[in-house]
This record gives structure tokens, sequence and C-alpha cells, in this order.
């Protein structure tokens, strides 16, 4: 330390660590000239002693002034020190360095202004020293004094300078450093980030576009950042790489779209945007290396398709379509579990739009891939019949064809019914609300015979008779009513002399036995007017009730429909059809007279030709069976012909009717076992609220509502 001492004269030390600029200019002057006469020398050691002298003794110093004194000093060793600078360095660059973290910030100024000079002697020299330099940079860059920071820019834009120029800067050695930094909140030390990251995608040498994953992230947190200049800045980075990757798409870009899944959820309508943007381009770019990705990305798009911001919703749906036209195959990476499961995810979203897609979604993957989606069945099967009940018709519409497409093998047929079934008996609302829709669609998609063989099959043996009731109903207004029912209303009305007619009748006879109101339609559609006649006849005081009478006016109402104008027509010839005569005057006795219906069938009676009446029903007396009279009639009421066949006879309707009586003596001892004490006053309440209590799945199905009445009415008097 001595030798160090002897070198440098000590007004000189003195000079250097004085308040007054002047003085410390002169003082550096002339540490300048002593170390550059040393180095013309070769006089190494003595240069080390001294820069070891200004390290120690002065930028370690307690005292400020000194630790100021030490770094002009050591700028001016290695302005005097010149090309042979290079070899100090390391003791040098460390100390300056250190001083970035000074608590003063005069000494910080100073060691930018000491870095500045020495990097300008040195140049490239420095550069195996950058990562250090940039954290200090970096952390300078958001310095509480306003001068600390204008002298880390000037600082800043020389290191750049620098950098840019020289073949010593290691890029793979700088990202690690940069991705730690990125996710920085600091709105300069951000700026200070996009500028480095400017600068170096600018040298060509440099390839920072093989390193975008390292650091994306991190441009695209800044997007949403609250400075405008900025996000501005972030923006712009970002559009030059997404450039350069149509330019030149040899990148990663699974990790990429890693990161963009993510900031496309972001809350930020800009960041959002750009990723949902990225994402697009990267479809269009990656081919076979974003197969394994589809799952992810598809999980990012669905819900950017129903975004507020009608510009998301545009790119969101055109990247949607050009997903879905790329053909992929499992062999290839292709999951279909992982899409499934993203497009089940989303079938909860609170927009119509992104529900549509993912159905979109499940129904191209079963027609490419039918046999693999059917494996994840178990997997989507409840969450495709949550979808039943969704608002949108559309979107019911569109799960139904994916249950139809599923359903078209048989065990899954059954297993479909059967889960509808279920889901009927445990939401009544969805019966309500949505029963006709979705067994319309099932019988276009899935063959009516079909379905309703099967909706009986199961409902025969249904041991909640309370719902087996209700569902028949629904099911018989639907066969009724219904356009897509044409063919299978033709079908019943050959029942009579057509296998497949008695086939099908005998086939829906089982479980409509559940309905009175069912079972009488059921037979009127197949001419079966004696059978009809019997089971109006088996019907007790118990059975007629508000229930059984708004059905009733429901069916006098439908009678008038022309569905049935071959049965209205059948009354021109009483004395061929009197079994038809006595079912519809049994029916008129039913109902109060009071009622809308009761006028409406008494009116369609009073049509019927007088004089052939008696005459008609007396011939008939004398033929025997009142069966073998049979009608072939289409539903456009078309020729008659009276035919003596032997299908008819083959139907055991003793046996029929037998079984009607036992299934609707369960239901009398349900109701009667319902029935209690407690029971009998709530009894007679229900009636008086009768639009609330009776409200019923098969009037909503209809778009009827229950009858009004006023509290004091007697409820046989009911309107329906």
């Amino acid at each position: 330390m001595a030798d160090a001492m002897s070198i440098v004269p000590s007004s000189v030390l003195r000079n250097i660590v004085d308040k007054l600029y002047e003085k410390r200019k002169n003082a550096a002057l002339e540490l300048e000239g002593i170390v550059k006469q040393l180095a013309q020398a070769g006089e190494n050691e003595k240069i080390s002693a001294l820069v070891n002298l200004l390290v120690t003794e002065y930028t370690y110093s307690p005292q400020a002034n000194h630790r100021k004194g030490g770094l002009i000093g050591l700028a001016a060793a290695t302005v005097g020190l010149t090309s042979r600078a290079a070899q100090h360095l390391e003791q040098i660059i460390p100390a300056v360095l250190n001083s970035f973290l000074d608590q003063d910030s005069r000494v910080r100024y100073y060691a930018c202004e000491a870095l500045y000079n020495i990097a300008k002697v040195v140049r490239g020299d420095f550069v195996v020293y950058f990562n250090q330099i940039f954290d200090a940079l970096c952390k300078l860059s958001a310095d509480s004094d306003a001068n600390v920071q204008s002298a880390a820019h000037l600082l800043d834009r020389l290191v750049k300078d620098v950098v840019t120029g020289s073949d010593q800067f290691s890029i793979e050695e700088f990202i690690p450093l940069l991705r730690e930094r990125m996710n920085v909140l600091n709105p300069y030390v951000r700026q200070f980030l996009v500028g480095w990251i400017t600068v170096l995608d600018s040298v060509p040498e440099i390839d920072m576009l093989g390193f975008l994953p390292d650091f994306l992230d991190g441009l695209f947190n800044m997007l949403s950042d609250s400075s405008h200049e900025i996000r501005q800045q972030a923006d712009s980075a970002l559009s030059e790489f997404l450039q350069e990757i149509k330019n030149s798409p040899n990148v990663d870009f699974g990790r990429m779209a890693e990161i963009l899944v993510r900031r496309a959820a972001s809350p930020d309508e800009f960041t959002r945007l750009t990723s949902i943007t990225w994402i697009s381009e990267l479809v269009k770019l990656g081919g076979d290396q974003l197969v394994p990705y589809y799952a992810n990305i598809l999980g990012a798009i669905l819900p950017c398709i129903s975004d507020k911001e009608e510009k998301i919703r545009v790119v969101a749906c055109e990247t949607n379509e050009e997903l879905r036209t790329i053909r992929a195959d499992p062999a290839e990476g292709f999951d279909i579990g992982a899409i499934l499961s993203a497009a089940r995810s989303q079938l909860t979203s609170e927009f119509e739009a992104t529900r549509l897609e993912s159905l979109h979604w499940i129904a191209t993957l079963l027609a490419r891939h039918h046999y693999e989606v059917l494996t994840y069945l178990s997997d989507i099967f409840n969450s495709l019949f949550r979808v039943l009940s969704d608002p949108s018709d559309m979107v019911v519409l569109l799960v139904l064809d994916i249950h139809a497409c599923m359903a078209k093998d048989v065990q899954n047929f059954r297993h479909l019914v059967v889960f509808l079934v279920h889901t009927f008996r445990s939401n009544h609302m969805l019966l309500e609300k949505r029963g006709a829709l979705i067994v319309r669609r099932l019988c276009v998609l899935l063959d009516a015979e079909r379905v309703y063989r099967e909706f009986s099959e199961i409902l025969k043996d249904e041991s909640d008779l309370n719902f087996a009731s209700i569902m028949v109903q629904a099911l018989n207004l639907i066969l009724l009513t219904s356009f897509e029912m044409t063919n299978l209303r033709n079908l019943l009305k050959q029942s009579l002399m057509n296998p497949a007619g008695k086939d099908l009748f005998l086939s829906l006879y089982s479980s409509w036995c559940h309905s009175p109101m069912a079972t009488i339609s059921l037979c009127l559609l197949a001419q079966a007017y004696h059978h009809t006649s019997a089971v109006i006849q088996s019907l007790g005081e118990e059975d007629i009730n508000i229930k059984f009478l708004m059905q009733l006016d429901k069916l006098i109402r439908l009678l008038e429909a022309p569905m049935f104008t071959y049965l209205r027509l059948q009354l021109l010839d009483p004395s061929g059809f009197p079994w038809l005569l006595r079912t519809l005057y049994g029916l008129l006795k039913l109902l109060p007279q009071q009622c809308a219906a009761f006028k409406i069938l008494r009116t369609r009676l009073k049509s019927v030709p007088p004089q052939t009446l008696f005459s008609g029903q007396a011939r008939w007396r004398s033929s025997g069976n009142p069966d073998t009279q049979i009608l072939e009639i289409t539903e456009d009421g078309g020729n008659e012909h009276d035919h003596s066949g032997s299908i008819q006879n083959s139907i055991d309707f003793a046996a029929k009717l037998q079984q009607f009586e036992n299934v609707q003596n369960q239901h009398r001892m349900l109701r009667k076992t319902l029935q209690s004490p407690l029971h009998s006053i709530t009894s007679t309440m229900s009636q008086i609220k009768i639009s609330e209590e009776l409200r019923s799945p098969v009037a909503v199905l209809e778009g009827s509502r229950p009858p009004s009445r006023s509290s004091n009415a007697n409820p046989a008097q009911l309107q329906s």
C-alpha cells in the first residue's frame, strides 16, 4: 500500500476527494498522466497497486467523498491505460458495479459516469461483464434520483452501442437473466427491458427469435401496463417478432402456444386481442408442431368467440374454423380426449355462441373419430345431458344431433332413452319445457317408431306410477299433434289390418295404460272403437278428476284437428261405425255440460245423420263381433273400405282391457295410499287452487294453460 501511495503524490489523492469540482478534475488528469507513464514503462505491478489503492481505500471507504474520489480515480486510470486497460478490468469493474448500490445518490451518479468513461475506453473488452452491468443498469433505470436515472440512460445507450458491435456478446448467457427480469412491474424497468429486446433483435447476428418463448410472456404482460408508452413499445416489439415468424417460422410453436393460451384469458382487452391474433397466425403457420397443443388452443379460442369486443370475436371465429379444417390423427399426437375435455368444459359457458361451438367440436370429432369418441362416452354423457336444459333451442337441437349420432349403436340407443327417462323423472321441469322438442327431434333423427317403442318398453315397468302417467301423456300428445309423427299415426291406423300396425299398437298399449286418456287416444287412432268404448266403461268414479277432465278437453279439441279427419268422416256412416258413436257419446257424458269441450263434441254429434243411427246399431247387433268391421284410412281421409279381416281377431282385446284395468288399479291404490286424514283438508284446497297444482307437462307441451275458476265453483263444472 505504501508503494502505491509513493507512486501518486499525496496532493493528488487529497484533491481527488475534494468538494470542489475543479480540484477533482485536475487531480483526475494528473492521475491519468501518472498511469499513462506507468503503462508506457510497463510497470504493471505499480498500476495494479494503484488500482487496488483506489478500490480498497476509496471506493469501499465509509466516507462518501472518498467513494466518489475512488470512482473518479478508477475512470482516470482506465483512460490512462488505454489499450492496456482490459487486463485490469477484473479489479476495476466489480468496484464500480458495487457503487451502483450505494445509499448516496451522488455516489451512484459518479458510478454511472465512471463506467461510461471506462466503457468508452475498453469498448468490447468489457462485454464479458455484460450480465453484471445489465443487472446493475436494470436497477438504476428505476432509481429514485432523477440525475442518477439520466446518467444511467446515457450509460445504457453507450452499452447498447458497444454490445451490438461486439462479437463477444453471448445471447445464450444473457437470456436467463432477461427472462428473470421480464415479470417486474416497475414501468422504468419495463421500458429498459423492451428497449434491450428491440435493440438486440435488430442485430442480424443475434438470434432473438429463437429465444422468443423465454421472454414472450413478459412482453404480453406489458400490454396491460398503465403507461401508454410501455404498451405501445411492447406491442411494437411483438408485431416485429410476429412478422419475423411469418418470414422464418422455425421457432418453438409449442412453447409459444402455451404462453398465448394463458394470455388469451387476460382481463385486459388489448392483451386478449393480441394473444388471439398470435394464436390465429400460429395455427396457420404451425402445422404438425401444434397438433399436441390443439386442446389448449381450443380452450383459449372458445371463450373468445363470445368476447364483448367484436374484433376479438371475429379473429376467434376465424381461428376456430381454421383449426377445425385441420385433420390430424391420434397417431400424430392428436389427443381426442383432451379436445373433448376442452369442449365439454365450455358447455357451461354463459354465452350461447361458445356453447354452440363446443358442441360443434364434439359433433366434428364424433363424425371423424366415431369409435374413439365413444370410448370417452362415460366422461361426456352426463355433461351432454345437462345441456338439454339449456335455455337456447339451438343448443338443445345440436346436442340432440350428437346424442342421435352416438345412439346409432343399439346399446348406446338404449342407454340414451333410459337416461332420458331418468332425467325426465328427476327433472319434471325439463319435461315440461323441453320434452316435446327433445322427443320430436330424436324421432326425426332416430326413427319415430324405434324411439316410441323404446320409451314404451321402459315406461311399462316404471315404478314411479305418477311419473309414468305424466310421461305417457306427454308422449301421447306429441304423437297426436306433431308433424314428425305423421307416419307413426298412419301406421297405427292400420292396427286392425296390418301386422306392422298391430305390433306397434301392442307395443305402445302396455305403457299407455298408465293414462286413461292416452289409452283412449291410442285406440281412437287404431280405430278400435269397440275397445275404446269398453275402456271408457271401465273407468270408475274416482278416475274422473280434474286432471282427467283437462286431458279430455284437449282430446275433444284434437278431434276437430286434421289428424282426426278420418274419424269425423266415419260419422257420416253411423251404421258402419256404431261403436265410434257410442265412444263419443261416452266421452260426452263424462264432460261437465258447462265446459266448452262439451259444446264442441255435442255440436259434432248433432251432425250425425239421425235417420240411420238406430237402424245401423240394430244391424250391428245381429252381425256378431263388432270389431270385424275395419276401415283402411289414410291421414288425409282417403277412401274407406270394409274388411272382414283376421288380424284384429288376433288381438286379445279382453286381455288388453284386463291389462288396462290392472294398471289403473295400481294407480288407484297409489292415490288411496297418498290420501290420509292429513290430506283430507288439503285435497279440497288443491281443487280450489287448480291453476297451480294441476299444471301438467302435457299442458305445457301443447302451450295450453290450466283452467281458472272462481273459488266457490264446483270442480265438476270446470271448463277445460
